[in-house]
């Protein structure tokens, strides 16, 4: 009579493994959230805090080469799925030269702004 005991918690356990894909998992969203249009307000020579006024403070700058702000963004969708984002601003003379990444260019970007 053990051995039966036995056996249908296994059966149990067995039985409730695959109910591991119900399980709620919440959304983790990792780094900064930008969207298109805060992108489209950087112009060319724009200074650091007006970036960071425009786009907020990036998640990493580069302890060796200060020129290069990483914006990075992640959400993680659950196990198989996640959307990630980047966006690289390079400066010089702490003046905004260029774009790169996942973000379009916005159009006007090489127009400075005035005064």
């Amino acid at each position: 009579m053990q051995w039966l005991k036995y056996l249908f918690v296994s059966l149990l356990l067995i039985s409730a493994s695959g109910c591991s894909n119900w399980v709620y998992r919440m959304n983790i969203p990792q780094g900064n959230f930008l969207e298109q249009k805060d992108i489209d307000k950087l112009r060319v020579e724009m200074t650091r805090e007006q970036v960071i006024y425009v786009l907020g403070k990036p998640v990493a700058e580069d302890a060796f080469n200060n020129a290069t702000w990483h914006y990075i963004y992640l959400l993680n969708h659950g196990r198989d799925s996640e959307l990630r984002k980047a966006l690289q601003l390079h400066f010089v003379d702490n003046k905004l030269v260029s774009i790169s990444g996942d973000y379009e260019q916005p159009k006007d970007f090489n127009i400075p702004l005035e005064g």
